[in-house]
C-alpha cells in the first residue's frame, strides 16, 4: 500500500522534529517501521514524480520532464501527448499482471484523456480526480472527480481528505468481505496539504494557537491527512491485516512557497533541485518482515518502489512495451544499455539490516536545472549562474559549495551528468509552467534555513 502526501514539508511530521504541527499517527507509523530521513523522489513537481514512482523509471527517459499544470492550449505540443505514455507500464499493471486487484484513490495528475485514465492503466477501481489540484468542499453539480469514469454527485464527507479516506477504506472492506479472496494493492494519494488552503472549522479550532493564518490552515490539513493513515492503519489491525501489509509513506516532493509548509532544515523548496525540493521523509512499516522504531539515514528513492513491491509481491516485472519508432529503440537500446530497464532498487533488505547499503546515483531535470547525487556528493548545474556542488548527507542546508576546493570531484560529477543527458530517450514531450523557471532563479542564492512558523 501507498500512502502519498503532496506537497508536505519535510520537517512538517512530529517525528520530523514539527514542535507545531500534530501528526500522531504518521508518526505511529514511523514507529511500526523505518523512517528514512534521506529519502528522494523523481522530481521536484507533482506530475513527474508521480510518473517516476509508479513506473520504477527514470520519468526524463520517456520524456516525462515537465509538469502538467495548464490546459493543453498552453502547451506546445499534441494533446494526446500530455500524459503518462501509454507504453510504460505502472505498479499498477505489474501487480495486476501477478493477481492482484488494484486500486487509485485521490490524485492521479498523470494526464486527462481516455488513454491515461487510471482503469487504462493498472487500477480495477478508480476514485478521485485526474487533474492536480481540487477544491476541498467539493459541490454535488460543481467538482473534477469521478468514480470509475463517473462523475460523483454525492459524497460521504463534506471534506476532500475525508471523503478519499472513506473511499479508500470502503475498497478494502469490499475486498477482505469477498467470498474469494485475492491479494490487493492501494494506492491512497491524497491531494493535502497542497493548495488550495482549506479546512474545516473544527480542525481549525485544534490549532487556535497558531498565529500565522496559513500556517494554522496547514496544520489543519495536516491534521486530517494524519487522521486518514490512522483510520486505514487502525482498520487493518482491527481487521488482522496490518502485520502483513507493506505500506510505505511519503510525499510526492518537497512544501511548496503557497502552502505555509516547512522543510526543516533543507534549503530550497518545491520546483527546484535543491533538498528542500527533492527530498522527502519516508516511512516503510510491514511489521511481519521489518523492525520497529528504526531509522535510515542512507539514500533511498522513490524509484525504489516499485521493485520492491513487486519482491514484496513475490511477482516479476513486465517485460518494457515494444518502441514506439526506430528512433524510440535505438535511444532505448542506449539507455537500458547504460542504466538498465529500471532505476529502482529492492530495499527490503537494507531496511531490515540485512544488507548494508550500496553507494547511489541519482539525476534529475527539469527545465534550466539539472542536478545528479552520487555517493556523497550533490552536483547542481543551472542555465543562469554556475554550478554548486555540496555534500547533503552532512550539510542538509546546502550551505557549503565545494565546487572549488573539490574541481577534480566537480568535473567527474560534470561528465557523469553529461552521459546520463545524452543516453535520455528523448527530448521533453512538452515545457513546463514558466513559474518553475522563477523558482530555480529564486532559490539558489544562499537560503536562510528558517526556524518553523508558529
Amino acid at each position: 500500500m501507498i500512502l502519498l502526501a503532496d506537497d508536505m514539508g519535510y520537517g512538517d511530521l512530529g517525528c520530523m522534529g514539527s514542535q507545531h504541527l500534530e501528526t500522531p499517527h504518521i508518526d505511529a507509523l514511523a514507529e511500526s517501521g523505518v523512517l528514512c530521513r534521506q529519502a528522494y523522489v523523481a522530481s521536484s513537481v507533482c506530475s513527474p514524480s508521480r510518473a517516476g514512482l509508479l513506473t520504477g523509471r527514470d520519468p526524463r527517459r520517456f520524456g516525462y520532464e515537465g509538469n502538467l499544470n495548464q490546459g493543453a492550449a498552453n502547451y506546445a505540443t499534441r494533446p494526446e501527448l500530455l500524459g503518462l505514455p501509454p507504453g510504460e507500464h505502472t505498479l499498477g499493471d505489474h501487480l495486476r499482471a501477478a493477481g492482484y486487484t488494484t486500486a487509485l484513490v485521490g490524485k492521479w495528475h498523470l494526464g486527462t484523456g481516455d488513454e491515461f485514465h487510471p482503469n487504462e492503466r493498472g487500477f480495477d477501481h478508480f476514485c478521485g480526480m485526474l487533474v492536480g489540484s481540487h477544491n476541498y468542499f467539493p459541490q454535488p453539480e460543481k467538482n473534477q472527480l469521478e468514480r470509475n469514469g463517473e462523475a460523483l454527485r454525492q459524497f460521504s464527507s463534506p471534506y476532500l481528505t475525508d471523503f478519499f479516506t472513506d473511499e479508500a477504506l470502503a475498497w478494502i472492506s469490499r475486498q477482505q468481505s469477498k467470498t474469494e479472496r485475492q491479494p490487493w494493492f492501494l494506492f491512497a494519494s491524497w491531494n493535502a496539504p497542497h493548495g488550495p488552503l482549506q479546512a474545516t472549522e473544527e480542525d481549525l479550532k485544534h490549532f487556535a494557537h497558531i498565529v500565522d493564518r496559513k500556517r494554522r490552515i496547514y496544520a489543519a490539513m495536516m491534521y486530517a491527512l494524519d487522521r486518514g493513515v490512522g483510520r486505514i492503519r487502525s482498520h487493518l489491525q482491527e481487521s488482522g491485516e496490518l502485520d502483513n501489509t507493506l505500506i510505505c509513506f511519503f510525499s510526492d516532493n518537497g512544501g511548496a512557497t503557497g502552502n505555509a509548509s516547512w522543510n526543516g532544515p533543507l534549503s530550497g523548496v518545491k520546483g527546484c533541485l535543491r533538498e528542500g525540493g527533492v527530498r522527502i521523509p519516508m516511512i516503510w512499516s510491514w511489521p511481519d518482515q521489518l523492525p520497529a522504531g528504526e531509522t535510515h539515514g542512507d539514500v533511498v528513492s522513490s524509484l525504489d518502489l516499485l521493485p520492491t513491491f513487486l519482491v514484496a509481491a513475490g511477482a516479476q516485472p513486465l517485460p518494457l512495451s515494444p518502441p514506439r519508432s526506430h528512433e524510440d529503440k535505438r535511444n532505448r537500446e542506449k539507455s537500458v544499455k547504460a542504466y538498465g530497464a529500471y532505476d529502482g532498487i529492492n530495499v527490503l533488505p537494507q531496511l531490515a539490516g540485512k544488507s548494508s547499503p550500496a553507494p547511489r546515483t541519482l539525476f534529475w531535470r527539469l527545465q534550466g536545472q539539472t542536478a545528479l547525487l552520487d555517493g556523497s556528493d550533490k552536483l547542481i548545474r543551472l542555465s543562469h549562474r554556475p554550478a554548486q556542488m555540496f555534500q547533503p548527507g552532512e550539510d542538509q542546508a546546502e550551505a557549503v559549495d565545494r565546487r572549488n576546493t573539490d574541481p577534480r570531484r566537480a568535473a567527474e560529477l560534470f561528465q557523469m551528468l553529461g552521459r546520463w543527458e545524452s543516453s535520455l530517450a528523448t527530448v521533453p514531450l512538452w515545457g513546463s509552467s514558466p513559474f518553475w523557471i522563477g523558482q530555480s532563479a529564486k532559490h539558489y542564492d544562499t537560503w536562510p534555513v528558517r526556524p518553523e512558523p508558529r
